[in-house]
């Protein structure tokens, strides 16, 4: 998800360069960018990655 989230902030970003749109000094091109670099770090480190971790501990004389 997070991966989608900074795909999205990039082009964003890319919009606001290209078309050279003025924003104000919050929303330019490069806070978005690194925004988009912050969400990508996350989505590596596997931060949100919505999956269970679940592991069933077996009893190592069990042959099951």
């Amino acid at each position: 998800m997070l991966g989608a989230v900074a795909a999205l902030l990039f082009f964003i970003s890319f919009l606001i360069n290209a078309a050279d749109i003025g924003t104000n000094d919050v929303f330019t091109s490069t806070n978005v960018m690194l925004l988009g670099l912050t969400a990508l770090a996350l989505h590596l480190a596997g931060v949100g990655a919505g999956g269970s971790h679940h592991t069933s501990r077996r009893r190592p004389w069990s042959r099951s």
